[in-house]
C-alpha cells in the first residue's frame, strides 16, 4: 500500500467510524494527540478508548486536501475538519495540518499543526464546547 493510499484508508474509516480498519494501519505503540481532550495516547486501545469517548460527544469528519511527502518518513497532510456538537452545531470548520510518522508501511505517530505550531492541549476546534461547565 502507497503512502496516498495509507492516508485515504485511514481518513476514511475515521470518518465512517470503522476503529478496527484504522488500528490495522496503526503500529502496536502509535502515539496519537488527544484533539478534544489535550495530552496524547499511546497503543491501540488508548486510541480506541480515546475515540470511543470523542465521538460520543462529538461529530467530527476530517477530509484530505492534500498530502506532502517529507524527510524520513514524515507525511504532511492537509486536511479539512469539520466538527460539531452531537445537536449538529458547528464547533469548528477549519483547514489545518495533520503530521505523520510512518515506519515499515504503518503509522507511527499524529501530530496536529494548528496556527504557528503543534501544541499538547485541546485542539481549538473543540473549544466551543460546554465540556467542563
Amino acid at each position: 500500500m502507497t503512502t496516498q493510499e495509507l492516508i485515504a484508508h485511514a481518513y476514511s474509516a475515521f470518518n465512517r467510524r470503522d476503529i478496527d480498519a484504522i488500528l490495522v494501519l496503526m503500529s502496536e505503540h502509535v502515539s496519537w494527540p488527544k484533539a478534544s481532550e489535550g495530552g496524547r495516547v499511546v497503543g491501540k486501545q488508548e486510541i480506541r478508548d480515546y475515540w470511543t469517548r470523542q465521538w460520543a460527544e462529538f461529530d467530527s469528519r476530517v477530509d484530505v486536501l492534500e498530502v506532502v511527502d517529507g524527510e524520513a518518513g514524515k507525511i504532511d497532510v492537509k486536511v479539512h475538519q469539520l466538527v460539531k456538537t452531537l445537536s449538529r452545531d458547528v464547533l469548528s470548520d477549519s483547514e489545518l495540518w495533520h503530521v505523520y510518522s510512518i515506519a515499515n508501511g504503518l503509522i507511527e505517530r499524529m501530530d496536529i499543526k494548528e496556527g504557528e505550531g503543534s501544541s499538547e492541549g485541546p485542539s481549538a476546534a473543540f473549544s466551543g464546547s460546554d465540556r467542563g461547565k
